[in-house]
């Protein structure tokens, strides 16, 4: 429910006029029902963007002094948040929209540890609360702090959990440090260590391993590495921006450099410099090529941020990263890392296929851009959106570039061949074209390799962007399906973009999963276009066709489908007991279908507490929607498909739904099968 506003003690109204002028962690496990549109105000013009809510472009200057401003009142921020005496809050980042609303990110520390999965968002205009969101609903108090086991049984299972992946460490690079874990519902003590070492292809690690400080189990882990005028070899010729001394730098975005391993695997290399200001001969024989390349894709994402979204640099601070070209001998990834600030490209099959294409250099620098913003853990439902967050970048910045030898589309990796057949990596129009990646969600998404993942989020950014069915831009054809059967009409890459950057620096958090990339979408979409906006119903019908949610007043793919329905309320128990729904099925032969539609209405105050399965008259079991302690929204209003066809269609079909979580109630409010 969207809390009351409230005035805050704050410091930021002197800089917000003058800027006007001027212009965690994810456990895996998630749920994927709609919430209500929010109310917002209507858009000035119908199909453009409400001009106050669209985000500022702020200086690093101004970036930094809002920082510092909300920096010198955390404690009267917590206070106000009702944040208990061992809680502080740490400001991590902050935005702002044109019409002053600032976005004001936060960590959380309990007794002087750090908490991890206790960020939220703070939203407040002039001085007033808007609204609060926290990646845990958890209560963080009367934490007992004292560990039952020893750092270094945390370490050995870090050490035995990186072996697994390829590391052959002896000992753990950060050393274990007692934290607060609160991702997976009431907070407790635990150890985080951190080793690194090699995987098994090739790829740097950095495995972050978190331990129950109390029974030793482990609890949790991730991987920090993220993978994924100048004669280049996949951009032609193009300007680059370089230092007067003939050196790979680009002084006119944050001093980005570019440097040389020469098939090394650690340092940072050596700077690409020469005689003069050209660079590489566009073959992968000349080692600058790829330098050119990576250089360039750079320099194009540092505009297209800066100039479309108003973010300068990575940070927002307006400091460039660096590049690391022709990692490894024969290595087919590129990766990002938050230790070096850095991307790192290797040369592909033979040496002569490096990644150094637009979209693989964007894809990469977006990894930064996500880590330095919502903080989407790399691993689970937020894996996935991590990743698809660097391919629709990667295809924005594509576009941006206007480049006629690598032009804009919705493939992933076209030129780099990493498959060795001329085919992309991957399809965000129907993402399972790659044999991997899924094209809707599902309840078990979070268990896949977060590259498969994406593919629903990257599937619903193409329906928005370009609408479903067949289509051809910029000569490349594409023919996209949705999960309901229903059409999707397209609002336009520029705004789909929009949304999902507005989204991820003001909404998501380290726990975000598919339901809540949904909220947080259709709450910025809201502000930007209004409530009743063709963008609105565009970002709600392609949520519904990658299986997140409904779209308004249903919508049945098969209208010539039976409809068996129970209209009568069910109150379901405060944290108690599960409770049932029946829907009595009569007068049908043989089986039920492969895609038989359970839609589910139920009111609740914190839909994120139930657990909703439907049970087949023979007690099978099909889960809908798992327990997730950080989904706040109201209701589930959604309709499942499920794979039926093994259970006879006939006799009484049950909906099963348990709040396992306190302080909210609601009732079942109908259940229908459509056969």
């Amino acid at each position: 429910m969207r809390p009351t506003p409230r005035r805050r003690a704050t410091a930021t109204g002197a800089l917000i006029a003058t800027a006007a002028l001027l212009v965690g962690f994810q456990t895996g496990t998630s749920s994927a029902e709609p919430a209500a549109s929010p109310a917002a105000p209507t858009a000035a013009k119908a199909g453009t963007a409400d001009p106050g809510a669209l985000p500022l472009s702020l200086t690093p200057a101004q970036r930094a002094e809002l920082i510092s401003r909300a920096s010198a009142t955390t404690a009267a921020t917590a206070k106000e948040l009702g944040l208990t005496a061992q809680e502080k809050l740490v400001v991590r980042d902050v935005t702002q929209d044109r019409d002053g609303t600032t976005h004001t990110r936060y960590e959380r520390t309990y007794a002087g540890l750090p908490v991890l999965g206790g960020d939220l968002v703070v939203a407040e205009t002039k001085g007033v609360t808007e609204s609060v969101t926290k990646a845990s609903r958890a209560a963080l108090k009367n934490v007992d702090i004292s560990a039952d086991i020893a750092p270094p049984t945390a370490e050995q299972q870090a050490l035995t959990a990186a072996r697994a992946e390829g590391s052959a460490k002896l000992k753990a690079d950060r050393a274990p440090r007692k934290v607060v874990w609160m991702a997976q519902g009431a907070p407790k003590i635990a150890y985080e260590t951190v080793v690194g070492g090699i995987q098994h292809d090739g790829t740097p690690s950095e495995l972050h391993v978190i331990t129950d400080a109390t029974t030793g189990a482990k609890l949790f882990e991730r991987e920090a590495v993220e993978t994924g005028t100048g004669n280049t070899q996949y951009s032609g010729q193009v300007t680059l921006g370089t230092a007067p001394s003939y050196t790979l730098t680009d002084t006119t975005r944050g001093s980005h450099k570019t440097y040389n391993l020469n098939r090394g695997t650690s340092g940072t290399g050596t700077l690409f410099s020469g005689t003069d200001d050209v660079w590489g001969n566009g073959t992968p024989q000349n080692l600058e090529t790829a330098g050119a390349d990576a250089h360039y894709g750079a320099g194009v994402t540092w505009d297209y941020y800066k100039n479309v979204q108003g973010r300068t640099g990575i940070r927002g601070d307006g400091v460039g990263a660096y590049s690391r070209v022709h990692y490894g001998n024969a290595y087919v990834n590129a990766f990002w890392q938050d230790s070096c600030f850095c991307m790192t490209y290797g040369d592909g099959a033979g040496n002569t296929k490096p990644l150094t294409s637009i979209d693989v250099a964007a894809h990469e620098m977006t990894h930064g851009v996500t880590s330095n913003t919502a903080g989407l853990n790399y691993s689970g439902e937020s894996g996935g959106l991590n990743e698809a967050t660097s391919d629709i970048f990667a295809a924005a910045v594509e576009f941006y570039a206007a480049n006629a030898q690598d032009v804009g589309d919705y493939l992933v990796g076209e030129k780099i061949d990493i498959r060795g057949n001329g085919t992309p990596l991957r399809y965000m129009d129907k993402p399972s074209r790659d044999g991997s990646s899924k094209d809707a969600w599902y309840s078990g998404i979070g268990s896949i390799d977060v590259h498969y993942s994406s593919g629903p989020a990257n599937h619903w950014f193409y329906l928005l962007s370009e609408g479903s069915g067949t289509k051809t831009v910029n000569g490349v054809s594409y023919d996209s399906p949705t999960s309901d059967g229903l059409p999707v009409t397209g609002i336009g890459r520029e705004k789909a973009a929009l949304i999902w950057f507005k989204a991820l620096t003001q909404e998501f958090g380290s726990t975000t999963n598919y339901a809540g990339a949904r909220t947080g979408t259709l709450k910025v979409a809201t502000e930007l276009y209004g409530a009743t906006s063709a963008e609105v119903k565009a970002v709600t019908d392609a949520w519904a066709g990658i299986n997140v949610g409904a779209r308004p007043g249903g919508g049945d793919p098969d209208p010539g489908g039976t409809v068996y329905e129970s209209a009568t309320d069910v109150s379901i128990p405060d944290n108690g007991a599960a409770v049932t729904s029946t829907v009595s099925v009569t007068g049908r032969t043989g089986n039920a279908p492969a895609t038989l539609k359970v839609g589910v209405d139920i009111v609740h105050t914190f839909r994120g507490d139930l657990v909703v399965d439907l049970l087949a008259p023979d007690g099978t079991v099909y889960p809908l929607k798992p327990f997730s302690s950080s989904d706040s929204a109201d209701n589930v209003v959604a309709t499942y498909t499920v794979n039926a066809s093994s259970e006879v269609a006939n006799g009484a079909w049950q909906l099963r739904v348990q709040d396992r979580a306190a302080r909210d109630t609601g009732y079942i409010n109908s259940v229908k099968l459509t056969f």
